[in-house]
């Protein structure tokens, strides 16, 4: 038994997975992506992006997962955060860890207490929006992965002189399977 638990405990530089910039995974490697090896990603190594007035760190993403997670610390700045919407293919889950949350499900406004964690199935329609005069983080698993990928094109549009072009946003929201909804 000592001797198994010993082998289990070595880990070998070949079987690290380091983070590296994300690209665009095809649907089909999305679909095969097979679970990597242990995945240490340094904060140096975290990619930032930022879009809808959020601040995305991602941790984790399509290549370090396997393609079954996306794991991000999410700041949001007063007053901020998504318009009502629902995912055909994601989960997410929040767990707030600063601030003043405010989450739409239901049909109804609900504020949460920091250390609060919300979980959300695909197909249903929600938001969260920050309710204090200081930033909202809060850390967001998203299942499968791929929520980078969307977050990373839609920061080209938000990025651009003058701002996004909206029909874009709704495009790139189209190809995601995100679709934004009247509140």
């Amino acid at each position: 038994m000592r001797e198994q638990l010993s082998k289990r405990s070595l880990i070998t530089n070949e079987s690290l997975v380091l983070a590296t910039p994300f690209r665009s995974p095809s649907l089909l490697e999305m679909k095969e992506a097979k679970t990597p090896s242990i995945s240490v990603v340094l904060p140096s190594q975290t990619p930032i992006l930022r879009a809808f007035g959020d601040e995305v760190y991602v941790h984790l993403g399509t290549e370090q997962t396997g393609g079954q997670f996306t794991y991000v610390t999410s700041i949001t700045p007063p007053g901020g955060g998504p318009p009502p919407h629902y995912h055909e293919v994601e989960d997410e889950t929040f767990h707030v860890l600063e601030g003043r949350a405010e989450f739409f499900y239901d049909g109804k406004w609900t504020e949460v207490p920091v250390g609060t964690t919300v979980h959300i199935p695909k197909g249903l329609v929600h938001t969260f929006r920050n309710a204090g005069d200081k930033p909202l983080r809060q850390l967001i698993t998203i299942s499968p992965s791929g929520f980078e990928v969307f977050f990373a094109k839609s920061q080209a549009e938000f990025s651009k002189p003058g701002g996004p072009d909206m029909e874009r946003v709704m495009a790139i929201c189209a190809e995601h399977k995100i679709y934004l909804v009247k509140n």
